[in-house]
Formats: structure tokens, C-alpha cells, sequence
């Protein structure tokens, strides 16, 4: 059970980690029912996180709503510090939440209503999308500090990152997880989620069916080889998440379905 700050020390972006500890406390407090009442999640592959540093991680992952996927992970982070293995039935865990989490999301969706913008304050990672707003398909200059925040919140903790922009399934790869791979070095750790698009709306703050199990799967930490080029680096991420378009499956018709 690490993670012993000073009471008013700051991460790299000026926020005062006691307060962040509250928040995190809160908000998990609010959100425990839902992801282990209402509904049930199913933890794997928490082995692989024991080990981990501090910082220097980034957890890829397939991404269904804007928030609760994000939520879930920051539960099972937090259980993890605490000593617990493969479950969240233990919420004693919010008493001390690991603060030193960050994760990447679209700054128009953090703008979206007051709820989204106290979200932010977990731990987002604010940037800027250049292929898509409101959500529409768009063309805009790539938001060149994006790098740099990642790199700066990955080197002070653990980071996750949705390397496919989007909710909707079998989306491509964006390119910059690949070119972040290759500047920052970190370990990568892949994880798949499943249910998460069924038991809530698109955001993540509404419940949408009651009963739903959900599930949260960690893979072996790796090391991506330096000397693999950006398209290599994407192909393999895709396969890790499970992301590849299946074969001969009229794979679009069930994305449709689960909307």
C-alpha cells in the first residue's frame, strides 16, 4: 500500500493530490453500486499488476462509454493497492484511493455538463481530437501537446489510454498511441472490457439494463520492441485489445445493435 504523499504536494499539472484523494473517494463511493450491485464486474489478470512501478504505465483498452469504462479500471486500481486480487467487493479500498492515475479523453466530452467536469478532475488528460467533434467527422490541425501531457502524467504514474478514439467497436487504431509507445518507452499493459455498452448509455452515467455482467480483463505487461515502426506497433495493439475486425462475420450489423 504505497503511494505516501506529502499533504499538499502537486502532480505535474498543479492538482494538490490530497484533494484528488477525496475526490477519487467520492466519486467511488457514488459509483460502487452500479458496477458491483446493480450490476456485477468480473475482474482477471490483476496478477499482472502487482509487480508494476509507480509510474512509467500505460493500460491500452478497448473502450465502450465515455466514462464508466474509465471508472471500473480506477476501482480495480485502487482494490489492487490495497492488496486485493481480482475483485472489488471490498470497497474499504475508498478510504485510500491510489491517486497517481490519469486517463486520455476528449476535452469537448469533459466539457459536456457539470458531472463530466468533476470526472475531469480524477485524473483526465485533457486533448484535443483531430479527426472528430461533436460527433462529427472533422480535419484539424493534430493537437501537439497532447504528446507531451501523456509523456509527463505516464512518467509521474499510470495512464490509461483508449488508443482507439471512439466507443464504437473495431474502430482503427489511432496513430498516436503508436508514436507515444515509441517516444515514452512505457510498459504497456492491455486489457479488454466487455458490458460495459450494454449495462449503460453511451457516457456512462445512465444504467440501461439492470443484471448485466460486466468484465475487466488485464494481459501480460510487455515492452514494445524500439526498432518496430508506428504501423507494426498499431497492428499489434489491435490484436491485444481484440479489436480486429472478425472474418467473414457481418461484423457492422452487430455494431449497429449494441449502438
Amino acid at each position: 500500500m504505497a503511494d505516501v504523499y506529502g499533504f499538499f504536494e502537486r502532480d505535474p499539472f498543479g492538482n494538490i493530490l490530497f484533494i484528488k484523494r477525496v475526490l477519487l473517494g467520492v466519486l467511488g463511493l457514488v459509483t460502487y453500486g452500479r458496477l458491483n450491485l446493480t450490476n456485477r464486474l468480473h475482474v482477471e489478470g490483476t496478477e499482472h499488476l502487482k509487480g508494476l512501478p509507480h509510474s512509467g504505465v500505460l493500460f491500452l483498452s478497448n473502450h465502450q462509454t465515455y466514462f464508466m469504462d474509465v471508472v471500473a479500471l480506477f476501482h480495480v486500481f485502487i482494490s489492487v493497492k490495497w492488496g486485493f486480487r481480482n475483485t472489488i467487493d471490498f470497497p474499504i479500498y475508498l478510504l485510500a484511493p491510489r491517486v497517481r492515475m490519469y486517463y486520455v479523453a476528449a476535452s469537448e466530452t469533459m466539457k459536456g455538463g457539470l458531472i463530466p467536469r468533476i470526472l475531469a478532475q480524477g485524473g483526465a488528460i485533457q486533448v484535443e481530437r483531430s479527426w472528430r467533434a461533436k460527433g462529427q467527422d472533422v480535419k484539424r490541425d493534430v493537437d501537439r501537446s497532447a504528446g507531451s501531457k501523456i509523456d509527463q502524467a505516464i512518467k509521474f504514474g499510470w495512464v490509461v489510454s483508449f488508443p482507439q478514439g471512439t466507443t464504437n467497436p473495431y474502430a482503427p487504431i489511432r496513430k498516436g498511441t503508436a508514436h507515444l509507445i515509441k517516444q515514452s518507452n512505457p510498459i504497456v499493459v492491455p486489457v479488454v472490457i466487455n458490458g460495459f455498452r450494454r449495462a449503460f448509455d453511451k457516457k456512462g452515467l445512465l444504467l440501461k439494463k439492470r443484471g448485466t455482467p460486466l468484465s475487466v480483463r488485464f494481459k501480460a505487461p510487455i515492452r514494445f520492441d524500439p526498432e518496430l515502426s508506428v504501423e507494426e506497433i498499431v497492428e499489434q495493439i489491435e490484436g491485444f485489445i481484440e479489436q480486429e475486425k472478425p472474418e467473414g462475420k457481418r461484423w457492422w450489423v452487430e455494431k449497429r445493435k449494441e449502438g
